[in-house]
């Protein structure tokens, strides 16, 4: 498969699925995958990270080797939308390396007090701290507390995922 020529083939559920399952557990496939998402043209890039964030969801150990430049990544300015969900979602679905997961609850706090964020980068974002919250219980407090102060001005996405975190 020519991966470039498939992710800029058409962009959809299928195609990605189509890439997550040509991908499997294969390193090197995934690897190749990861170097467009880093350092390819922004189409390539932002369509990159849906197929990204399902493979690292399949076969978490992917993105092992990866981590720091995933996160790294997120700095660059004006950063596509889908890069930043995608990020997101996968770090949702992982055990996140306890190197990282400073780096990682701030970029999320400051992800859900953003006015200007998309509702999906917040719920996912809210969800990794609800998992990292688990091992550090004293970020309820603040996690709450940003949730209680924007619960009126945030989308319903916000909201949904907000409440079944305050319920547990």
């Amino acid at each position: 498969m020519d991966l470039r020529e498939t992710i800029l083939a058409k962009h959809s559920k299928a195609t990605t699925m189509t890439i997550v399952k040509w991908i499997g557990n294969n390193q090197l496939r995934f690897d190749e995958l990861f170097d467009l998402f880093l350092n390819d043209q922004p189409l390539v890039t932002q369509r990159a990270a849906w197929p990204l964030s399902y493979a690292v969801t399949g076969h978490p150990q992917l993105i092992s080797k990866h981590f720091g430049k995933l996160l790294k990544n997120l700095d660059k300015p004006n950063l596509h939308d889908a890069i930043k969900r995608n990020t997101m979602r996968l770090l949702q679905g992982i055990d996140i390396p306890s190197t990282y997961h400073g780096e990682v609850m701030n970029r999320c706090f400051e992800y859900i007090i953003s006015p200007s964020e998309k509702p999906a980068i917040k719920a996912f974002s809210l969800t990794v701290l609800e998992n990292l919250s688990k091992q550090y219980p004293e970020i309820i407090r603040e996690l709450r507390t940003i949730i209680e102060d924007r619960w009126d001005i945030e989308s319903a996405a916000f909201r949904s995922r907000a409440k079944k975190i305050l319920k547990s």
